[in-house]
C-alpha cells in the first residue's frame, strides 16, 4: 500500500497536491486528525484501496500533537508511509493569504506573519522526518504538478498519467457538453441503411465487420489513431489529467459506437486509463 501523508505550511499548496494525487487514482482525505491516522491506515489495509493520500496539518489543533505517536505506531505495525512536506517563503504565504482573504489557522488576532512563524516552529521537527520537501515559492500549478510527477514516478508504472473518457453520441441528440474533442464519423458507410444491420449496434461484430470492410474506414482509423497517439502526450506535458473525447454519428448507434470501441481498445493497448460510455445507443 502507498500511504502518503501530506503536511507543511498553511497556504503552501497542500490542497493542490491532494487534487493531483486524487487525479492519479489515490483515495484522498483532507484534514485528517493525526489521532485517527493509525485507525485509518488499518482500515485501508483491509480495503480495495492500494494508494492513499491524507493531509494532516495544524488545522487539527490539539490533535496535531498526537502525530508523532501515531507515526511510531505505523512503524511498529510495519505500515509503510511517506511524508511530503510543503513549504514556502513568508513573503509568498502572506501574499496568498491576502489574495484569498482567508484566516491563518493559528491567527489569534495577531498578524499573519506571527502565525506563519509560529507554524514554522511547530512543524520544524516534522519537516525533519519528511521524505520529500517541496518549496512552492513563486512556482505555478503547472510546475508544481511537474515536480510531483518527477518525484512520484511510481504513479505511472502501471498506467500513463492521462485518464480518458470516451463517449459515443448521435448528433441528432446534441453534442456532449463536457467534451474536450469531438470527432464526426458521419462520412463512414452507414449500417442504418442495410436492413439486416439496422436493429444491431456498433457493439456487435456484424456491424463492426461491415464498417471495416470499406477502405475509407480502415484508412481513417489508421490516421485517427496516429493523430491521437501524437496528441495525448502533448496534453500530458501541459499537466492535463483528464480528457473527454466524443465520437458522433447521426443517431449514435452504429458508426460512433464502433469507433469509440476501437479508440478504447487502442488506448488500452497503449497503457492509458479509459472509461467508455455509449450515450445514445438505445435511442
Amino acid at each position: 500500500m502507498n500511504f502518503l501523508i501530506i503536511t507543511g505550511m498553511s497556504g503552501a499548496g497542500k490542497s493542490v497536491a491532494l487534487d493531483f494525487f486524487e487525479d492519479k487514482g489515490y483515495f484522498c482525505v483532507d484534514n485528517l486528525p493525526p489521532a485517527l491516522i493509525s485507525k485509518f491506515a488499518e482500515l485501508v489495509l483491509h480495503s480495495e484501496y492500494s494508494k492513499v493520500a491524507v493531509v494532516c496539518d495544524v488545522r487539527g489543533g490539539k490533535f496535531f500533537d498526537a502525530l508523532f505517536n501515531k507515526l511510531s505506531y505505523l512503524e511498529e505495525k510495519e505500515i509503510d508511509y511517506e511524508i511530503l512536506f510543503l513549504e514556502s517563503s513568508d513573503r509568498s504565504l502572506i501574499k496568498r493569504y491576502k489574495e484569498t482573504r482567508r484566516r491563518h489557522p493559528l491567527d489569534e488576532e495577531g498578524s499573519v506573519l506571527d502565525a506563519i512563524q509560529k507554524e514554522r516552529a511547530l512543524l520544524e521537527e516534522l519537516r525533519g522526518k519528511a521524505n520529500e520537501i517541496i518549496n512552492t515559492t513563486d512556482i505555478g500549478i503547472k510546475k508544481f504538478h511537474q515536480e510531483l510527477e518527477r518525484i512520484y514516478t511510481f504513479q505511472q508504472q502501471d498506467k500513463k498519467g492521462l485518464s480518458i473518457s470516451i463517449t459515443s453520441f448521435g448528433f441528432k441528440y446534441g453534442i456532449p457538453l463536457d467534451a474536450d474533442m469531438v470527432f464526426d464519423v458521419r462520412f463512414l458507410p452507414n449500417p442504418h441503411y442495410v436492413n439486416s444491420l439496422r436493429e444491431h449496434t456498433g457493439e456487435e461484430k456484424i456491424v463492426q465487420d461491415y464498417i471495416m470492410k470499406w477502405p475509407i474506414a480502415r484508412q481513417f482509423y489508421d490516421r485517427f489513431f496516429d493523430f491521437i497517439e501524437f496528441l495525448l502526450p502533448e496534453y500530458n506535458k501541459e499537466g492535463k489529467s483528464h480528457l473527454a473525447i466524443a465520437v458522433g454519428c447521426t443517431g449514435g448507434k452504429h458508426r460512433a459506437v464502433t469507433t469509440a470501441i476501437k479508440l478504447r481498445d487502442f488506448l488500452n493497448n497503449n497503457n492509458y486509463r479509459t472509461n467508455l460510455k455509449h450515450r445514445d445507443i438505445n435511442k
